[in-house]
């Protein structure tokens, strides 16, 4: 269950990057995760309350703020990112820091180490450099970019391990409050912009975009959380950033970015190591 759950978490991560890197290219990253995170915590409760219920104490309410800290972090340098450089590029090197550091997480916590598992995660570790590759004037990706991504996958990383160390009692309360300070948090800089920068900076705003992302980013985070408490927190994160396959084929069939037959050999090596992790 814990790895079906993952992955689900990487398809929808995986188009939520399209749909915020889209709208980050027209009106800037800070304005998208403004709409995207309420949008995101809004559906995150609903969840929470009627769905998947927990217990919320001290603990909860401490880890989701740290958790909200380094996930805002991380979502403004990754859709920064996604608006200055290749898609293609950018989301699998963000990925290799979110799935390495909830891996050795989950090592140090005595988790098993199998064969498959190996296996599985150097064929994900493969498939993420191969669907990487890029050819021609899109391959061009300058050092802030790749800054950016290194910035944005240490701070998922450090996300994705907070929400995977959360309590089961607690079902996806951790995601969901962290969703709402980071609210806050974006709700004030938004008004700073505003005030700075006037409302034509905003316009025309990709409100479908913006909105459709931050759904995504709440399905993904509460359901990565409700994977890593059914499962092993090394597995789940490492299915769980395969997310730039997800990424690629939207790119490739809804902004028809072109794909190179080596990066159709990623995709399907993306497959196997899914495959190789479940069994």
């Amino acid at each position: 269950m814990g790895a079906l759950l993952a992955l689900v978490a990487s398809v929808a991560w995986g188009s939520a990057d399209v749909a915020g890197g889209v709208g980050s290219r027209r009106v800037g990253s800070s304005r998208v995760i403004a709409v995207t995170y309420p949008a995101g915590a809004v559906i995150l409760t609903i969840f929470a309350l009627f769905i998947v219920p927990g217990t919320i104490d001290s603990d909860v309410i401490w880890l989701s703020f740290a958790t909200s800290i380094v996930g805002t972090i991380g979502m403004i340098l990754l859709y920064h990112a996604l608006a200055v450089g290749p898609m293609g590029i950018v989301s699998p090197l963000t990925a290799i820091g979110g799935a390495g550091i909830p891996v050795i997480a989950g090592l140090l916590r005595g988790e098993p180490l199998t064969a498959l598992f190996v296996i599985g995660a150097l064929l994900a570790v493969i498939a993420v450099i191969l669907v990487s590759r890029e050819s021609g004037p899109h391959a061009k990706v300058t050092p802030r970019a790749l800054l950016l991504a290194g910035g944005a996958g240490l701070a998922i990383g450090l996300f994705l391990t907070a929400l995977g160390i959360a309590p089961e009692s607690s079902g996806i309360w951790v995601a969901t409050i962290s969703r709402w300070w980071s609210t806050i948090g974006m709700g004030i800089f938004a008004l700073v912009l505003l005030l700075r920068s006037g409302r034509a900076s905003w316009s025309p705003y990709p409100w479908l975009l913006a909105i459709g992302a931050g759904a995504l980013d709440a399905l993904a985070n509460g359901t990565f959380q409700l994977a890593a408490q059914n499962g092993e927190l090394a597995v789940v994160a490492v299915i769980g950033s395969l997310y730039p396959a997800t990424t690629l084929l939207l790119a490739h069939f809804m902004l028809k970015e072109r794909m190179s037959p080596i990066q159709w050999a990623g995709v399907i090596t993306a497959l196997v190591a899914v495959v190789a992790l479940t069994v």
